[in-house]
């Protein structure tokens, strides 16, 4: 009966142990950006989560970085960056897109909520 039933869990057992190895830990980026208040915060975490492969947005403010876990089979870096440009933010040093800027929230445009002065 031992080994019966040990034949019929051993399926089960291997397809376990595969799954767990086919999953790969999360690759995780900061990307520094001009996000300085609460609004900014906001925009970036409720909106960077819906690109593709991303898994978990975190926005210092203290520090404008922002941490993104994500799949990297999915998405890497360098669209990360570009998703946040298009969320109207700096990333890592190139400039937020002019008309995503626009759309942000009047606080988030103004001069020292995130862009220096004469960036406009």
């Amino acid at each position: 009966m031992n080994k019966l039933l040990m034949t019929a869990l051993l399926p089960l057992f291997l397809a376990g142990a595969t799954n767990a190895q086919d999953k790969k830990p999360l690759a995780g980026v900061d990307i520094h950006t001009n996000a300085v208040c609460d609004m900014c915060k906001s925009t970036i975490e409720k909106e960077l989560v819906y690109e593709k492969g991303v898994k978990g947005v975190h926005v210092d403010l203290a520090a404008n970085v922002i941490h993104v876990d994500y799949d990297a089979k999915r998405t890497d870096p360098d669209k990360l960056r570009t998703a946040v440009t298009k969320l109207g933010y700096s990333a890592d040093g190139t400039a937020p897109d002019a008309e995503a800027r626009k759309a942000l929230p009047a606080c988030c445009q103004k001069e020292g909520c995130g862009m220096p002065a004469g960036t406009h």
